[in-house]
């Protein structure tokens, strides 16, 4: 008696597709994605603003491709997984964040710690917590840092869940909102991940110019001999 062979099982996930992680775990996925995003060192290319708002095009109703995701599901998952990704962010900070960002080499890790840091700085504990959670990186980095800066604990936790509810849900119910008043949404998914990660950048990019230009509008000589 022979046996034909059991189809192979696709096990390979794409982490930095969107569509790949909740074609595989569904709303647990996102958060996971968003823990890992938001409260470990090591996730900082994971992709947590396409990953929303794609999850929030798969709650629509009507037929599409890609698996069919509970609107309230991924709400519950995502701020899960968003707030204890941050307070865990935050402990690993008070804890050792800086000695573990100093024994880092990655570019991109060090340049996002250097723009958390500098919110921290310029627009005091509460404003940077909530502006963080758009900013990809950032977002990683800076509930370390906080930690590690001593950002007081009460402070930290109001803000930050503040930050990650409003991110959160605003990106999923954006997703939600569109695939359900768009017909065929679907076919125009990349471009619409990819217009939700320029405008997730676009914070940073407003801040950069106008450093540039109080860098270009700093003290200047009067001529005088």
């Amino acid at each position: 008696m022979s046996f034909a062979p059991a189809p192979p099982v696709a096990l390979a996930v794409d982490l930095l597709d969107a569509s790949s992680l909740l074609s595989s775990f569904g709303a647990v996925g996102v958060a996971v994605v968003l823990f890992a995003e938001t409260g470990l060192l090591i996730g900082f290319f994971l992709p947590g603003d396409s990953l929303l708002f794609t999850a929030g095009l798969l709650c629509r109703p009507g037929a599409h491709t890609g698996p069919r995701l509970a609107l309230a599901e991924v709400l519950v998952c995502a701020a899960a997984g968003a707030l204890a990704g941050a307070q865990c962010g935050y402990l690993i900070g008070r804890r050792g964040g800086r000695t573990l960002l100093a024994r880092s080499r990655n570019r991109r890790l060090l340049d996002g710690a250097a723009r958390a840091e500098e919110l921290l700085g310029r627009y005091g504990h509460a404003r940077a917590v909530v502006l963080a959670r758009f900013v990809p990186v950032v977002r990683t980095v800076l509930n370390p840092l906080a930690g590690a800066l001593a950002v007081p604990g009460r402070v930290f936790l109001v803000w930050q869940v503040a930050g990650g509810l409003v991110w959160t849900a605003g990106l999923v119910l954006a997703g939600y909102a569109l695939g359900s008043v768009v017909p065929n949404v679907d076919r125009y998914l990349l471009p619409l991940v990819a217009a939700v990660v320029a405008l997730s950048l676009l914070p940073f990019a407003v801040e950069l110019l106008r450093a540039r230009r109080r860098a270009g509008a700093g003290p200047r000589g009067d001529g005088r001999g």
